[in-house]
């Protein structure tokens, strides 16, 4: 079952099942895939790489406006953008170990041939791909500046 289909029935399931927290999020992200389809044009539908890419957006978002709240002093938006983020999370691919992500960017570096700083764009365009979902970016792109950097 694909990730469109996913949503498709937890979302009628969560109705069933009056899990109203589950059903918002899930409205929310198939209303945000849905959006990038018409931004894409006519007829266009987005790939499973392309909907990892908005859950995993939208993840970061979450935890972009848990930090917020909590320097707010907002304990209630908290608790309510970190139940969002389980439920993302449960439809993104597992998360990379340290070890994991540390062979991609070793593979990729060799893969690219880079040699310093200034080809971490080439090494990032590899990279990217594989881990999007999977990884946050920042950490991806540190790691990848700490080797090439030594």
């Amino acid at each position: 079952m694909n990730l469109r289909d996913k949503l498709l029935s937890e979302m009628k399931e969560a109705m069933k099942s009056g899990d109203a927290d589950r059903l918002s999020v899930i409205r929310m992200v198939r209303a945000t895939i849905k959006n990038k389809e018409i931004e894409k044009g006519k007829d266009y539908l987005l790939n499973e790489e392309e909907i990892v890419q908005v859950l995993a957006t939208a993840v970061k978002q979450r935890k972009e406006s848990i930090t917020l709240f909590q320097e707010g002093d907002r304990p209630d938006l908290v608790e309510k953008e970190q139940k969002e983020v389980m439920i993302l999370e449960s439809y993104l691919p597992p998360a990379l170990s340290d070890t994991e992500l540390a062979k991609l960017v070793s593979e990729a570096i060799a893969t690219s041939g880079a040699q310093n700083i200034k080809q971490m764009g080439e090494v990032m365009k590899i990279l990217l791909p594989e881990v999007t979902g999977r990884a946050d970016g920042k950490k991806v792109s540190d790691l990848v500046r700490s080797v090439l950097g030594s």
